[in-house]
């Protein structure tokens, strides 16, 4: 049995359901609902979870991090796109277990994420490997860092709170470019950034709900 198709709680028909949730929530972006209906969540969640990947909620993995809701990353991937033809060259930091990953995979040829927990960076490589996403490139790292010997990227998101976004983010937006990233300690909102050849514009925008964006690797 292939691993993509799935049986059961894992199936086309209860993808298209999720597809279907979130239109009902608000996600209007074809493009986005394409590439997250194509990506199997199931693969990436734990095993003893399978049953639920499908649901719209955020999902425990190893080392005390979650796996996004599908509408939180439905929501910042729809932002990145807004006004856009394409989302170009990423960065993804904090690339837990590769999902999020796959998705932004389906909407450019050149992904790269960061991760600074070395056991779930390599659960992701494993997960990628599986579906044999192999363009997508990882590496473990410090995220508050960015990845500057690949920048600049047309588009970074960012899968942990900050307490502010990290300068280093912002210089290794292109011009052009747009920043996505969960800001605040006790609450916590949707931090668009753009850069114009005059600086950096700011928007906000939901609030939302995810772990804390750490220094440094282990």
């Amino acid at each position: 049995m292939s691993v993509l198709a799935g049986l059961g709680m894992t199936s086309d028909r209860t993808r298209t359901r999720m597809i279907e949730r979130l239109r009902e929530q608000g996600i209007k972006n074809e493009q986005v609902l394409m590439a997250i209906g194509v990506v199997p969540r199931h693969i990436f969640v734990e095993e003893a979870m399978a049953h639920r990947a499908y649901e719209d909620t955020a999902l425990p993995l190893i080392l005390g991090q979650t796996i996004s809701q599908p509408y939180i990353v439905a929501r910042m991937i729809e932002l990145l796109l807004e006004g856009r033809t394409g989302i170009g060259k990423t960065l993804e930091v904090g690339a837990g277990c590769g999902y999020q990953a796959a998705v932004l995979a389906q909407l450019s040829r050149e992904v790269y994420g960061i991760e600074r927990l070395g056991p779930l960076l390599a659960r992701a490589r494993e997960n990628l490997k599986a579906l044999k996403l192999t363009r997508i490139r990882l590496k473990h790292g410090d995220g508050m860092a960015g990845l500057p010997e690949a920048a600049p990227f047309d588009s970074i998101i960012v899968a942990a709170a900050g307490a502010a976004v990290p300068q280093a983010l912002k210089e290794q937006l292109a011009v052009g470019g747009r920043l996505v990233i969960p800001v605040g300690g006790g609450v916590q909102e949707l931090v668009v950034i753009e850069r114009t050849p005059d600086g950096w514009k700011e928007g906000v925008f939901d609030a939302v709900r995810f772990v804390p964006l750490l220094p440094g690797v282990a």
